[in-house]
């Protein structure tokens, strides 16, 4: 028989003893070992932090997000062999598309984020700070990727997904990863790990896996380290109340068990598209993964005067979902992850049944196809029905993990929205209705108690990703039971690896930390024959700076640029009586301004490296422009992105300028009128060719 192993210290390693047999959840036959006997978990967190930390801190944001893509193209090149595995996890191809494809595209989807980062190790939180008069003296936020490890205990619902949504975030971050996935379904977890390994695209050290119990891992861990944790509320309790997590203020993401719920406005009768939306949002989240997601509706909250068509147009639709075997094309449920997870689940819908009935299905049968229903895992549907919400409390605290959830009645709104906040809190919460008003309330009233709420209907039925479906760029947790943390959340996520530090100096020494150059520091400045516009990309560098020649603005200059764009607002004509308003007399426009300065700093006539204007961020006009005022212009390089060249699929998809390396150079522009006054500030985005152009 198969005996899992580990990857620890750059080696895949045996437990000393025969350990947890894991077994077929559909079949019942045993199919692997896992043991983490003999194990040093000091030295495997030491092996993380003193080599896996110092290789991806050195890598910037922009080499480690291509890293993650790498990645995700490697492992989609091994799906057929992860689909296999994981059919003996019980789920159907469907229900394995969420984990495993839903898990690469996590890695996609934080390797794209690597463009809101700085090409740097680290990155700057916020907005600069002055904090001096004189503009001499300011602050700086930066976030740092901490020197330690993040450790991953993940639960046995998502053995990819669990995984790569975790390591996807704090790889860009900065940190390695120390995987332990719930043993029951570790084996495909190894499957993927020994694949990402044997592709030598990370660091060496950067992940590490452990295939069985975690033994005494978290008595090793430090202040520099942080644990995440998805499992039930009462095991994450005892760790995140671990006396070193609480003498190291080690950081600790908990997303525990939560009842999640499911609102039909009040608005919403048979016939609307919202009542079959409704309907098929129920069914599918009983059912996908056979109802084992964290994510999966627990509550389902009904007017009362439809809870009888509700109940049945439910019951019919669960009616119509075969289960059984996962290979068989016509079934829609597998089967739960294993016996000990039915047994657990019959437990928990048995402290359910002491204030409510079962309206659909049964505990102990269920009809299959192709598959043994006793020796496979498998589970009916059930729908319970309690009619006393508001005195019952198992409802609204007992979670049975499975495809298990309770209707329960309300008159009002008011009544739906205290049902949903009596879970104390969860990872979403749903609300189908096609009144406006209704949303409002329930959004503003209930999203304290939810990390996500789904406001489902006609409009975006059809492209709604789903009740259950977190995603990468928004947070993933939520409040109270939930667990109080937030997995993902696009930049949030990284942010929780990060070690954010305040720097104070001066602008020049916080545009030497940064990398970023900074407003008020010294400036490498070159005359106008040496023109910014005439070095490449790999020339250029952060202070580069140019002061252009001065330019008079005229009422003439004004009057045409009004004709030319239309923008004949009052104050730009001479001809305004101006004693009621903010101006003196007729004004530049602004974008004349920025025009004119625009006029001053580009290399015109002659080809140069620079291909095009990117765009324009932060532009403000801080003093009016009169005629008989003179401009000009300060630009200096601010800051430099990378640019990856992109991957053409089809020759017709091949667009002019794909073929050529370039970067995004970001330029501040300071407009000064005759005074030195600043009257513009912006920050211009240019695309420059790189000299090096590497082979196409």
């Amino acid at each position: 028989m198969q005996k899992l192993e580990s990857y620890v210290c750059g080696l895949w390693v045996r437990g000393a003893d025969d350990g947890q047999l894991l077994s077929h959840a559909i079949t019942g036959e045993p199919i692997a070992m896992a043991s983490t006997k003999g194990l040093d978990f000091g030295s495997l967190l030491d092996y993380g932090r003193h080599k896996g930390n110092p290789a991806l801190r050195k890598m910037t944001f922009h080499e480690r997000g291509n890293m993650l893509k790498a990645l995700a193209f490697h492992l989609k090149a091994n799906l057929e062999e992860f689909y296999r595995i994981s059919y003996q996890t019980g789920a159907t191809r469907a229900d394995s598309w969420i984990d495993i494809e839903g898990g690469i595209g996590n890695l996609f989807s934080y390797a794209s984020l690597r463009r809101k980062f700085p090409d740097e190790p680290f990155c700057m939180d916020g907005d600069p700070i002055n904090l001096s008069k004189g503009n001499s003296f300011m602050a700086q936020h930066l976030l740092l990727p901490k020197t330690g490890v993040a450790i991953h205990i993940n639960a046995f619902n998502f053995p990819v997904w669990g995984m790569l949504e975790k390591i996807a975030v704090n790889l860009l971050a900065g940190v390695p990863a120390v995987v332990k996935p719930a043993t029951i379904t570790s084996y495909l977890t190894e499957a993927v790990v020994k694949s990402i390994i044997s592709s030598g695209i990370l660091p060496e050290g950067a992940l590490q896996l452990i295939c069985g119990s975690a033994g005494d891992l978290l008595n090793h861990v430090s202040a520099q380290d942080v644990v995440t944790f998805t499992g039930s509320a009462s095991t994450g309790l005892v760790l995140k109340s671990h006396a070193r997590v609480l003498s190291e203020n080690v950081p600790f993401n908990m997303e525990a068990d939560s009842l999640n719920c499911i609102v039909l406005g009040e608005d919403v009768n048979p016939g609307m598209p919202e009542w079959d939306v409704f309907i098929k949002e129920v069914r599918k989240e009983m059912t996908v993964k056979a109802g084992q997601k964290c994510t999966a509706i627990r509550r389902i909250f009904v007017p009362e005067n439809k809870m009888e068509e509700i109940s049945k147009a439910i019951s019919k639709a669960l009616s119509q979902t075969l289960i059984g075997n996962p290979l068989n094309e016509k079934v829609r449920m597998g089967s739960l992850a294993g016996q000990s997870q039915r047994e657990e689940v019959r437990g928990q819908v048995r402290k359910l049944l002491a204030s409510s009935q079962i309206i659909y299905g049964s505990l102990d049968s269920v009809e299959t196809v192709d598959a043994d229903a006793v020796l496979g895992a498998f589970i009916s549907p059930l729908l319970l029905l309690n009619e006393n919400p508001f005195v019952s409390r198992e409802p609204h605290e007992v979670e049975a993990f499975g495809p298990v959830s309770t209707i329960m009645s309300y008159r009002t709104t008011e009544d739906a929205m205290e049902l949903s906040r009596k879970g104390r809190g969860s990872l979403c919460s749903t609300i189908v209705s096609a009144d406006a008003r209704l949303m409002r309330k329930y959004v503003l009233e209930t999203g304290t108690h939810h990390g996500r709420i789904l406001i489902l209907n006609r409009e975006c039925a059809a492209e709604s990703t789903g009740h259950g479906s977190p995603l990468p760029a928004l947070v993933h947790g939520g409040p109270g039971r939930a667990g109080g943390g937030e997995e993902m959340g696009g930049i949030r996520g990284i942010k929780h690896y990060m070690q954010r530090v305040a720097v104070q100096g001066s602008p020049g020494s916080i545009t030497a930390v940064s990398g970023q150059y900074q407003q008020y520091a010294p400036g490498k400045t070159i005359p106008d024959a040496g023109h910014l516009f005439k070095k490449y990309f790999e020339e250029l560098e952060v202070g580069d700076q140019l002061i252009t020649e001065k330019r008079l603005i005229t009422r003439e200059d004004i009057e045409k640029f009004a004709d030319l764009s239309r923008d004949h607002f009052y104050a730009h004509l001479f001809n305004t009586e101006f004693s009621d308003t903010m101006f003196e007399r007729q004004v530049a426009h602004g974008y004349f301004i920025m025009s004119a300065a625009a006029g001053l700093f580009v290399y015109s006539y002659d080809k140069n490296p620079v291909l095009l204007n990117y765009g324009i961020d932060e532009l403000r006009f801080t003093k009016p422009v009169y005629p008989g005022s003179e401009i000009h212009v300060c630009i200096t390089c601010k800051e430099k992105l990378p640019v990856d060249r992109r991957k053409i699929e089809k020759p017709e998809d091949f667009k002019r300028g794909d073929d050529m390396d370039k970067g995004i150079v970001k330029w501040l522009v300071e407009i000064f009128d005759e005074s030195s006054e600043l009257v513009g500030l912006a920050t211009i985005l240019t695309m420059v060719k790189k000299k090096n152009q590497s082979p196409s």
